[in-house]
């Protein structure tokens, strides 16, 4: 687990990153160190994100969470409810209010109304996957407590390399959408510091 330090005599809000070893993860770290957060990294070596008590432990003394996990090793529909559980049980008891979390475009409804998961020529190999990130969502909407303001943010499509386009809008799921991890990242820290979304999965595309 790495800290970045706090200038002397600035009052810093501290934010922890989940699964801050992955692609998204890192690409919220380097945000919230541009925008001059104090960055907590947890990573998989560092605790149990199933664990409340290590969620607790990792996030004691931050102000704001931010959870990139996921577990290739696991069985999706038992790893991302039990995450979501302990995240909403151990971010409660450090006292953190603010969770964004990262979800999957596959389970948002697209404009026309079905889920993008369920439109014609979707890849269904990953299916269990893609409905045990949607199952960590509701299990999320149903064990946040009122003190704990939580959003689920994914792309509307998928991510994409390249440069940056430096904007980004909030939108329908959309297979052909694609956003870099920075500008996905600027949604992430923007919706952590300034929380327009509460208790609801929004998709983010690139503007």
């Amino acid at each position: 687990m790495r800290n970045q330090g706090k200038k002397q005599g600035q009052t810093t809000r501290k934010i922890v990153v989940f699964g801050a070893r992955g692609r998204v993860g890192r690409a919220v770290v380097a945000e919230a160190r541009a925008r001059g957060l104090e960055v907590t990294e947890a990573g998989r070596d560092d605790g149990d994100i199933t664990s409340a008590a290590d969620v607790t432990r990792l996030a004691a003394g931050h102000d704001l969470a931010v959870a990139a996990v996921y577990d290739m090793a696991a069985d999706p529909g038992e790893f991302f409810p039990a995450a979501a559980r302990a995240l909403a049980a151990g971010l409660s008891g450090a006292g953190v209010r603010r969770l964004v979390s990262v979800g999957l475009a596959s389970v948002l409804p697209t404009a026309a109304g079905p889920l993008l998961m369920d439109t014609p020529g979707y890849p269904q190999e990953w299916r269990p996957f893609y409905v045990g990130h949607g199952a960590g969502t509701e299990a999320l909407r149903a064990a946040a407590p009122e003190g704990l303001d939580w959003a689920v943010l994914s792309p509307s499509g998928d991510f994409a390399n390249g440069e940056p386009v430096g904007g980004y809008a909030f939108g329908p799921a959309d297979a052909d959408e694609r956003i870099t991890h920075a500008d996905f990242a600027r949604a992430v820290l923007d919706e952590a510091l300034a929380p327009t979304v509460h208790a609801a999965h929004l998709g983010v595309r690139a503007a």
